[in-house]
């Protein structure tokens, strides 16, 4: 196995990039970093990976000496404050991106952090800025750690470009730029890029967003301005239509470009098959190893993108809505890798993405701008017999829609929600085909299926139970994780999820399926308090559910206000940003206490947290012997003084009390 650079020793003379990430290095395709790394080495590039850097210094960052283009600074696959701190402020007892779990070895707001200390060292180098962290934090954006919007991550980092979304086309175009000796100031032109300039003229037909000092204060209006213009970023997402978008600050502007196209299957499939050693760096073997290894190591990513449309999720302003899926060629091959690899046991953990059942786009009109004959949709070349069927096709003028401005859109609807859209393809036959020559290979025990699943989308297809029989047979492990995330169709509609029929629909459909087999398998749904939208009501409503299934999670999810999704902007703002209305948010400790206990409602130190919000909903009801109750009432201890006093005996009377014994004195 050879991985990239992390000593000076290891490099063939000065590197062209030093890449500095929050995570210790993972020489793997599910690490951020790993992946740019790889992609700019495939392109010529030299690039030293400085991982988890000492930032109470300067020393760390002069490791390598000044690079010759520019440092990348990412603050690793999961922001900083969300790897540190639960939704409650607690610190995380552990960290899973680093060696040996340790915690501390990455500052709060890493990238920021990271990038200030780089600029105190090299005053005019590069800095681009990539990641989860820097993506959601791209504009203006409400933060919760502060409890305040924060400006847009580009200034505070005092960096030079922003790169959001995936950055694999990106990052190549800034090398291939700054190689050629164009100054960084100068890359204004880059799809999914994120800049800066004083003087925003040139900028081809932007929306205007409103200005950072309208959206900061936490003023009615200025929370309206900020709903506002959340719904414009939301809306501007797809690389089609969307357009450049202006923020202004005080004698700056940032200036984010339009989305960069989504890869297509051939690129996605080089860049699954670039060296990577698929293991963390040798160096962390002492400290045993980086624990997030593990559950990827022999997992398989299928797809990217996603167009489930949940609002509590930013997969939307990250990897983007169109979905895009490697090649059955290329996932074979990499399932192949794992059988010569002396540690794999023979199963495959997962085959999956963002949403493990979605394989292509959500419908025609995403699948690629109309050409100049009017069609719509790219010619399949691929000689594999199940990627065979093209997706072409001629498109009415009528189906694509226009905005204010007569640019040309992409519908703004949820696809799945809350009924299924009129165009929405729903197609399983190409994930079953991969999934059961995966578990065709020699070599291979058995292929699980553990990322997410839309359960609405197996039931909206005609296919749909061939494809839940297939499941059940052959890809689960006893347990089948799915995400109805409620009960109550009004907070379901706040959260972008299906209404609750369809779940009840899908768990009985799954339990006759598993009878028909004579498997003992189960699901278990996952389930989320406190979102936006649920009242008191609405969390009884939910225990009422968990006792009449005979469900009671071991944990429980409570709502996570992070970047970028609407769910945030419901939670801060307390408008629900599509239609401008109010929204009820459980915000006090109180609400959170009392929704995460209703959901476990049998433990006995939640006893009297239930019983008391059961009283003041007006639910007695549900405090009692019934079958449907959720508690039962509680035996009355006896007064230390309610049983009467035994008689003493004359015989007890008459006893001698013994003297004292004395110390004797030493």
């Amino acid at each position: 196995m050879t991985f990239l650079p992390i000593t000076p020793e290891e490099l063939n003379g000065r590197p062209d990039f030093v890449l500095v990430t929050g995570d210790a290095y993972v020489d793997h395709p599910s690490f951020g970093a790993s992946i740019i790394g790889r992609v700019l080495q495939s392109h010529g590039f030299s690039v030293a990976i400085l991982a988890q850097p000492d930032w109470k210094g300067a020393a760390d960052f002069q490791r390598f000496g000044e690079p010759r283009l520019g440092f990348l600074v990412t603050g690793g696959n999961i922001d900083s404050m969300v790897n540190h701190y639960s939704v409650s402020l607690h610190k995380r007892k552990a960290d899973a991106y680093s060696p040996g779990g340790q915690l501390g070895l990455r500052p709060n707001r890493a990238t920021i952090v990271y990038c200030n200390k780089i600029r105190e060292v090299y005053k005019n180098i590069p800095i681009v800025i990539g990641g989860l962290e820097a993506s959601l934090r791209r504009l203006a954006h409400y933060d919760y750690w502060d409890n305040a919007v924060r400006r847009s991550i580009l200034l505070d980092a005092a960096a030079d470009l922003l790169i959001y979304g995936m950055g694999e086309n990106q990052i190549v175009e800034i090398a291939e730029a700054l190689d050629s000796g164009l100054a960084v100031q100068d890359i204004t032109f880059i799809a999914g890029t994120v800049f800066k300039t004083r003087d925003p003229a040139f900028v081809e037909n932007p929306i205007t967003l409103p200005p950072f000092k309208a959206v900061k204060e936490s003023t009615v209006a200025a929370k309206k301005e900020y709903a506002k213009s959340f719904m414009q970023q939301y809306h501007n997402i797809n690389y089609q239509a969307a357009r450049p978008l202006i923020e202004e600050y005080p004698n700056i502007f940032v200036v984010q470009n339009k989305p960069a196209a989504p890869l297509t299957t051939a690129q996605l499939d080089r860049v699954y098959a670039l060296p990577f050693a698929r293991d963390y760096h040798p160096v962390y073997k002492p400290q045993g190893g980086v624990p997030a290894i593990e559950e990827v190591k022999f997992s398989i990513t299928s797809s990217r993108g996603c167009f489930g449309g949940c609002s509590f999720c930013a997969l939307n302003f990250h990897q983007g809505k169109i979905v895009q899926a490697r090649s059955h060629k290329s996932i074979i091959q990499e399932a192949k890798n794992f059988i010569h690899d002396p540690s794999f046991k023979g199963y495959i953990h997962d085959v999956g993405g963002p949403t493990a059942n979605f394989r292509h786009p959500s419908c025609i009109r995403e699948s690629s701008q109309p050409n100049m004959d009017g069609w719509v949709g790219q010619p399949n070349t691929s000689t594999d017999p199940a990627e065979k069927k093209s997706v072409g096709r001629k498109i009415r003028p009528t189906e694509m829609q226009s905005d204010e401005h007569g640019q040309s859109s992409t519908c703004k609807r949820n696809c799945l929600t809350p009924t299924p859209c009129k165009n929405l393809k729903v197609d399983h036959q190409d994930y079953l085909a991969l999934l059961k020559s995966l578990r065709e290979l020699p070599g291979i025990k058995k292929v699980f299926v553990r990322s997410g699943l839309r359960f609405d989308y197996i039931m909206h297809d005609p296919k749909g139970e061939e494809f839940l029989k297939e499941l059940c047979a052959h890809h689960i492990s006893g347990r089948l994780k799915v995400a109805p995330e409620h009960v109550s169709d009004k907070v379901l509609a706040a959260m972008g999820k299906p209404n609750m029929e369809i779940y009840k629909n899908f768990a009985e459909k799954y339990a006759k399926i598993n009878k028909q087999l004579n498997k003992d398998q189960y699901i278990v749904p996952y389930l989320m308090s406190s979102h936006p939208g649920c009242n008191l009501d609405d969390a009884i409503q939910l225990a009422e559910y968990l006792q009449e299934i005979g469900h009671q999670p071991e944990q429980v999810q409570d709502f996570y206000p992070t970047p970028g999704t609407l769910s945030t902007c419901m939670y801060y703002t307390g408008l629900d940003p599509r239609s401008m209305k109010r929204i009820f948010v459980p915000k006090t400790q109180r609400e959170k206490t009392t929704q995460r206990a209703l959901m476990q409602y049998r433990l006995p130190i939640n006893y009297e947290i239930v019983k008391n919000a059961l009283i003041r909903a007006g639910r007695k009801d549900l405090i009692g012997h019934d079958p449907k109750a959720l508690l039962r009432p509680k035996k009355a201890a006896p007064h230390p003084y309610s049983q009467k006093e035994k008689p003493i005996s004359q015989k007890a009377k008459n006893k001698p009390v013994p003297p004292k014994k004395k110390n004797k004195k030493r």
